[in-house]
């Protein structure tokens, strides 16, 4: 019931379908249902509120519980959202795996450790699958949907079908890799980001400004392979006229950065000024991107209605 799981239960919430958000703590879910009432009134109040159902039936749709068997009894679909560490999520998935039906699907929020690290060896690994989100998803709808070498197709199947039915935009891999998709093309930029940086090239506040008033316009809209293919007359076209000019600047890319020393201290720095890290500052920039992911949002729906 931390950030993520509050997310997942806000989205299946606004999506029609009973949630019980579990923890072991009955302090942590309390809190949780206080802070997911807080956001759903505030997006229904600035009229962003997903799903057909108003805050309130969506709130009711909310239940908490600190009993696993009881948390997951008549579940069709169980999304695990315990903390990044591989031996916890083992532990979960070897808690729920002894107690769970033959028709429920398995998932985890993991946003790199691989299905075959997670679900081998337990008895019901065909229904198991990591559906990872991007954080926060209930304003971010991406989901990467990875099977572990023995999931079932169906699994996938239905795992696709549920994202789309929430609202969620699922995208399916044919097998497990490091970092996934979204963070392999997430860590390419981040690394180079670094690398010009660290050479002095170019300062941390103008890095960012090149992503977010160049290259993340369009990306919000088209990814990089449309993007070639708008850019010349079709993707054969362009990898006519840019494949040379790509290849030499490629190959001047160094190798992959250590993220220590004086780098880390000049674009901390520059953040910092920028954001002093104090809670109340992050939480109010935070609040700011989400507001700013939800117009997005909304302007995104009303343009593919258009």
């Amino acid at each position: 019931s931390g950030l993520i799981g509050r997310s997942w239960a806000m989205v299946f919430a606004a999506g029609g379908f009973k949630v019980k958000l579990y923890d072991i703590a009955q302090q942590q879910l309390t809190s949780a249902l206080e802070n997911i009432r807080k956001q759903m009134k505030e997006m229904e109040k600035s009229g962003v509120l997903k799903g057909a159902l108003s805050a309130e039936q969506q709130l009711a749709l909310i239940s908490v519980c600190t009993d696993l068997k009881a948390a997951v009894e008549g579940a069709t679909f169980i999304q695990e959202c315990t903390p990044e560490n591989l031996e916890l999520k083992k532990k979960i998935f070897g808690q729920l795996d002894l107690i769970v039906g033959d028709s429920v699907i398995l998932s985890s929020s993991t946003s790199c450790l691989l299905p075959s690290k997670l679900f081998t060896g337990l008895k019901h690994v065909k229904q198991c699958i990591v559906s990872h989100p991007v954080n926060p998803p209930y304003f971010v709808p991406l989901v990467e949907i990875v099977p572990h070498p023995e999931t079932d197709p169906s699994t996938t199947e239905r795992t696709y079908a549920l994202m789309k039915r929430i609202g969620q935009s699922p995208v399916k891999l044919s097998r497990e890799i490091e970092g996934f998709v979204l963070n392999r093309l997430q860590y390419a930029v981040i690394s180079e980001a670094w690398r010009l940086v660290g050479e002095g090239v170019i300062s941390p506040t103008d890095l960012d400004l090149v992503m977010s008033d160049g290259l993340g316009m369009r990306y919000a809209f088209i990814g990089p392979l449309e993007t070639m293919h708008l850019n010349a007359e079709g993707v054969s076209n362009y990898c006519e006229r840019y494949a040379e000019g790509m290849r030499l600047v490629l190959n001047t890319f160094g190798p992959v950065p250590e993220f220590s020393g004086e780098t880390v201290q000049k674009v901390n720095q520059a953040l910092s000024e920028k954001i002093p890290v104090v809670p109340k500052v992050l939480d109010a920039r935070r609040k700011w991107r989400d507001e700013c992911l939800t117009g997005l949002a909304k302007l995104k729906t009303q343009m593919k209605s258009d």
